[in-house]
């Protein structure tokens, strides 16, 4: 489990094609920390640390998580930064919202616009995901915790301030963009609940 708090930015330098796709990813966190087998995400994926070195780990990422990420669309090459954040541990700060890691979809960037010395991003999500998508419910988007200021649609709003700018990868994103989205657990539930009644 994560929350959506990014404490790194990564960086992948390498990309290997085997069975499924092999990425090292450079990073400034403590290695020698980070148990082989723990659980990264990247850019809101989970991926499991299968090798690592003093300043890098490396993931394997299957077809499936590919075809269902920004991955398949923008392809991870050298070079690519990623917002990264480790597993949640027993009596850490709970600062976003609970976030499992597994991607539901992509959505694309529509529309940027400075309000202040904030952005607002207009998103349009998947058809089958817009109706878990509520104003002032979570998202995670490339694995950062955002809070949804309005919904039209499969069309979403979000703003995003400066500090989050600075501290992710969110300062470089352009229209036209597709990130991962992950819907909030509680409003996947809440519809599901709302279906059986």
């Amino acid at each position: 489990m994560f929350t959506g708090i990014i404490t790194d930015i990564g960086e992948v330098s390498r990309v290997e094609m085997r069975g499924d796709m092999r990425a090292r990813i450079s990073c400034h966190y403590e290695m020698a920390g980070v148990d082989l087998g723990a659980s990264i995400a990247c850019d809101g994926i989970c991926l499991t640390v299968v090798e690592k070195g003093s300043d890098w780990f490396d993931v394997d990422i299957s077809a499936e998580t590919i075809s269902k990420t920004n991955i398949g669309a923008n392809g991870w090459a050298p070079g690519r930064r990623l917002n990264l954040e480790r597993a949640l541990r027993v009596g850490d700060e709970l600062g976003g919202h609970i976030v499992s890691g597994h991607v539901d979809g992509v959505a694309v960037i529509e529309e940027m616009r400075d309000e202040g010395d904030s952005t607002r991003i207009t998103l349009r999500a998947p058809e089958a995901l817009a109706r878990f998508i509520a104003p002032k419910g979570s998202v995670a988007l490339n694995g950062t915790s955002l809070t949804v200021n309005e919904v039209e649609g499969d069309r979403f709003g979000v703003n995003v301030i400066p500090h989050t700018q600075a501290a992710t990868t969110w300062g470089e994103v352009q229209a036209g963009d597709e990130v991962n989205l992950e819907i909030d657990t509680l409003a996947r539930y809440v519809a599901r609940l709302a279906e059986a009644g």
